[in-house]
């Protein structure tokens, strides 16, 4: 019997706009990063609403999932997904606000500058 070690899951808990998709895609050319670096997406505890999102570019580690979103490999602890499941990642390149931006459907209360929030 042949087992696959660490499969991507086509199941995405989280999804990316194409807005966030295209802006992804510059900063890993422009970053120059290598296949193993992927966009993480996650919570920490704090903020003002007492848990605030966190993006960056980071290798996969042990207790991540995996998936890809338009050619774009997302990783996620798994204990985040409780918060996250069913957040759309977008990106805002606009004259009010610029960076990427979380609509949480999980968020019971968020801080006003949309960083943070509860569940």
């Amino acid at each position: 019997m042949e087992t696959i070690a660490n499969p991507i899951q086509t199941f995405t808990p989280v999804t990316l706009t194409a807005n966030a998709v295209k802006e992804v895609k510059k900063l890993i050319s422009e970053k120059e990063l290598s296949e193993e670096f992927g966009l993480r997406v996650g919570v920490d505890g704090g903020g003002c609403s007492g848990m605030s999102y966190t993006i960056g570019f980071d290798k996969k580690q042990d207790k991540d999932q995996e998936f890809e979103i338009d050619g774009v490999k997302v990783f996620m602890n798994k204990s985040h997904g409780l918060y996250l499941l069913g957040t759309e990642v977008d990106f805002q390149d606009g004259l009010n606000s610029r960076g990427f931006t979380f609509n949480n459907p999980n968020a019971t209360s968020t801080c006003g500058c949309g960083s943070s929030f509860s569940a």
